[in-house]
């Protein structure tokens, strides 16, 4: 009796995910609902830290977790996509607390609740840009947007503060990076000498 040859066998999708070269996040209203191997790497943590956890617990502070989530909302809304640079912090470990450049890229699962569920993708930048000196907040949140190549006014638009403010932060990130000018400070900002 001839019996067929078999098909390809069916893809391990919960392999792939758990095995992807990068940070994997499922999300329910902005909480881990499921991580892969590659995000317990990046942020030094087990899935038992960060499965059940609000995303706070990877971000250096409440109101940049706060004012990024408002930021994104309206982007997913209209796009369902959402990506940028970012600081991080890592959760656990021996660099548990300490800040990293992350791009981090996510996809709403539904555009009319934009934070209702989504996939979200992590990729550790500390290699190749690595925060060099203490910064706040609101500096973070500056030092990434000027790396976008936005102009104060812009920086300004998308912070909801004025441009003459954003100057003011942008004025305290090169006294901290030695920066002689705007290029300078953007050059440093992205790990160059």
């Amino acid at each position: 009796m001839d019996f067929p040859a078999p098909g390809p066998a069916a893809p391990d999708y919960r392999l792939a995910f758990q095995l992807a070269p990068v940070g994997l996040i499922l999300s329910r209203q902005r909480h881990i609902v499921d991580c892969n191997e590659r995000v317990c790497e990046i942020f030094g943590a087990t899935p038992a830290q960060l499965v059940g956890q609000s995303f706070r617990i990877l971000y250096p502070s409440a109101d940049e977790y706060e004012r990024i989530g408002e930021r994104m909302a309206p982007i997913l809304n209209a796009h369902g996509v959402y990506a940028d640079n970012r600081v991080m912090q890592r959760v656990g470990g021996a660099h548990a607390g300490e800040p990293f450049w992350c791009h981090v890229t996510g996809r709403a699962i539904d555009r009319a609740a934009p934070h209702a569920a989504g996939i979200w993708t992590f990729e550790d930048l500390s290699a190749q840009r690595p925060v060099t000196a203490p910064l706040t907040a609101r500096e973070r949140e500056v030092a990434a947007l000027l790396m976008q190549g936005l102009t104060s006014k812009a920086i300004g638009r998308v912070l909801g503060i004025s441009h003459r403010t954003v100057e003011i932060y942008r004025a305290r990130l090169m006294r901290k990076y030695g920066a002689s000018t705007a290029a300078d400070l953007v050059q440093k900002l992205m790990g160059g000498v």
